[in-house]
This record gives C-alpha cells, structure tokens and sequence, in this order.
C-alpha cells in the first residue's frame, strides 16, 4: 500500500479497531485500506486532506471518523460537506445496512468520491454535487454528520433543515 509499509498499516488499523471494540470483516478492512490508497494518491494532485502519511490517516482519518459509529441513528445518513468522503466513507464501509448521502459542493472531490464508490463497490453511498443551503433532498435524515467544516449560521441552519426531529 502506497510508499510505507502495508504490514504496518494494516497492523495500525487492526489494532486501533481492536481497541475501539470495532470488529469488522476482511472485505471492509480491505474496502478501508484500498480508500486510504486511493485517498493516498488523489492527495498528490488534488490535495483533498493536509495529512499525507497513510501511517497517520489510520487514527487521524480511519479511526476518528469511525469513533461516532455508535452514535448513529436511522436508515439514511447525510454527511454535510463531505470533503474528501471523512466521515461517510469509513462509516459506509462499517455499516453497510445504511444509506449514506455525501454531500460537497467542490468538484474536484466530487469526482473523487465517486470514484471511490466506484472502485470499492459501495452501493449504500450516493455522492451529491450541490451547496448545503440550496440541497433539497425530499427527506429529512435522523443522523447527519459533518467533519472539518467550520461550524455557523450556515451549517447549523442546512443541518436543522434537513434533520427529522425524534418522536416523543
């Protein structure tokens, strides 16, 4: 896997799923291995994260954005500017019986998002080209998620808009 050591990596991320209590089957930790490759070599030309060592994309990408695994709710999941697929992939990977909706506005990552929904298979993720204040989806989702966007008026308002609210 890329320059480093792919027993190393591999290791890294047994062993951090180990400690989160996270057990996943061979094809998903080959599915999150085969996105930090491709993560790994989109990151040279279009610079989609500030972390370059696949070594530190374990517990800096991988493991992080697994962490809020538990603390998801409902079917259908929208992660709100989805950059470079952190958190929605990792977390579509893990769970493959929810829907997961990524949301970017940026082209460039766009396209690299599809293309890793294409090379890993993820047939629960669709990918969506659009700015979260114009999104109109034609659903509300119980979990939205978002990562490195800065918080305010906008997301929090994109986000209220497209949360259903819990029955009492």
């Amino acid at each position: 896997m890329g320059r480093k050591n792919p027993a190393a990596i591999r290791d890294r991320l047994e062993t951090g799923l180990d400690r989160m209590r996270l057990p996943l089957e061979e094809d998903q930790v080959e599915r999150l291995l085969s996105y930090l490759l491709l993560l790994e070599r989109w990151n040279l030309a279009y610079n989609l994260t500030a972390v370059r060592d696949p070594l530190e994309m374990i517990p800096r990408h991988l493991l992080d954005c697994l962490s809020v695994r538990p603390y998801l709710h409902g079917g259908e999941l929208l992660d709100l500017g989805s950059g470079a697929g952190l958190p929605g992939i990792p977390l579509a990977v893990a769970d493959r019986g929810r829907a997961f909706f990524l949301l970017d506005s940026s082209g460039k990552k766009v396209r690299f998002l599809r293309q890793v929904v294409a090379e890993l298979g993820l047939a629960n993720v669709s990918v969506v080209q659009e700015r979260m204040e114009s999104y109109l989806p034609g659903r509300k989702f119980a979990t939205i998620v978002s990562r490195a966007v800065g918080w305010g008026p906008d997301l929090s308002v994109a986000a209220g808009r497209l949360l259903a609210r819990p029955a009492r």
